[in-house]
């Protein structure tokens, strides 16, 4: 099966569903990872690539390591402005997805919910949404959306709708591989106890583990399934 991840920022495909990629890989899938927005430059008041030059360059080092230890079979990485998608024509984003979508003809696609504190997940998730549109012949069958870490549950359940995941991906022989990949990102991590820390996301796989049965796992929303 063909399979793929979409991503705003690098780091949140390991975050969403970093053990999901490394147990469908394990078992002989192509699971591909694209990621549309650059990170990292949303740190200044204005944007200026020049600037973060060496950073960027950097943070797509650490993306092709990350994406090496789940054994994602391609990642590629579009140059969005970090946290300024909502400034770019949807249908722009969407062409982009489409695209990818004709390349690598997908039966199963990851990505965001929407209602995330952060502004790119909801653009990529709306750009997903219409890229996926279920007309006669397209390829994706299954579409789920992830949590990630220091986003989803920010948003206060009184804000927007919360979290509600009914589908687990039983990641027991995969955390490990998850949290090495996230350690590639080690400028996006934080110490504990902030979400996006190794302790914090270790500790959310094992309760979405427990809540499911299993030692560790990932959560999603089932946005369509067609069987």
């Amino acid at each position: 099966m063909n399979i793929l991840t979409v991503a705003a920022h690098p780091d949140d495909e390991v975050l969403g569903c970093g053990g999901t990629i490394a147990r469908l890989a394990s078992e002989g899938h192509a699971v591909h990872v694209l990621i549309l927005a650059e990170g990292i430059t949303s740190r200044e008041q204005s944007r200026d690539r020049g600037t973060r030059v060496t950073e960027l360059s950097e943070l797509a080092r650490c993306t092709e390591a990350a994406n090496a230890i789940l054994g994602s079979a391609s990642v590629k990485v579009c140059a969005y402005p970090d946290n300024r998608m909502d400034g770019i024509d949807l249908l722009e984003v969407v062409k982009i997805i489409e695209t990818e979508i004709s390349v690598r003809r997908p039966q199963m696609v990851f990505t965001h919910r929407r209602g995330d504190v952060n502004v790119d997940h909801n653009v990529v998730h709306e750009a997903v949404i219409a890229a996926c549109r279920p007309q006669p012949g397209h390829p994706v069958r299954q579409l789920l959306f992830f949590e990630v870490a220091s986003s989803t549950e920010w948003r206060p359940p009184s804000s927007s709708s919360y979290f509600a995941p009914n589908c687990f991906y039983d990641i027991e022989h995969h955390l490990a591989h998850k949290l090495r990949a996230l350690e590639e990102y080690s400028t996006e991590l934080r110490p504990f106890p902030h979400p996006r820390s190794i302790e914090a996301v270790a500790n959310q796989a094992r309760w979405r583990g427990a809540t499911a049965g299993c030692l560790a796992a990932e959560a999603f929303e089932v946005g369509r399934f067609i069987v």
